[in-house]
């Protein structure tokens, strides 16, 4: 009797793969679903939309964004002050103290504890942390 695998054998793997494959699919979405109905993920879609939707905020967003770019060009050349890094921190402090900033950067915090809990849970059966990295090298 031979032990080399046959073609039934691999036919059982294979579709023995695309079951669990399939099963995965349907427990991800499963949990992306959940995630959605969370009132956390509710509030920060809401506050993500409100900031989109805010005239005021996106104009804050794009000074701040110029103002960035334009400080890290100069770090790069070697031409930043401690002045000019005072200015943007000053612009960012502006930006997150606007009342639709400051409840979507909360929102946005709430959420994102949320789902690095979510990932303990996940992970902590599996001795792999998902959310960091699932790979096959060992790392330190």
């Amino acid at each position: 009797m031979s032990t080399e695998p046959t073609d039934a054998d691999a036919e059982a793997n294979a579709d023995s793969g695309m079951a669990t494959a399939a099963r995965v699919t349907e427990l991800a979405s499963d949990l992306g679903s959940t995630i959605e109905e969370l009132d956390s993920y509710q509030r920060f879609t809401e506050a993500k939309r409100a900031v989109e939707n805010d005239e005021e905020a996106q104009q804050r967003i794009q000074e701040f964004e110029q103002l960035r770019e334009e400080f890290m060009m100069a770090r790069q050349s070697g031409d930043a002050s401690n002045e000019d890094l005072r200015e943007l921190q000053a612009a960012q402090e502006e930006l997150n103290e606007m009342p639709v900033m400051a409840e979507y950067l909360e929102a946005q915090e709430q959420m994102e504890t949320e789902l690095q809990e979510l990932n303990k849970m996940i992970s902590a059966p599996l001795s792999v942390d998902f959310g960091e990295k699932a790979g096959g090298c060992c790392q330190d």
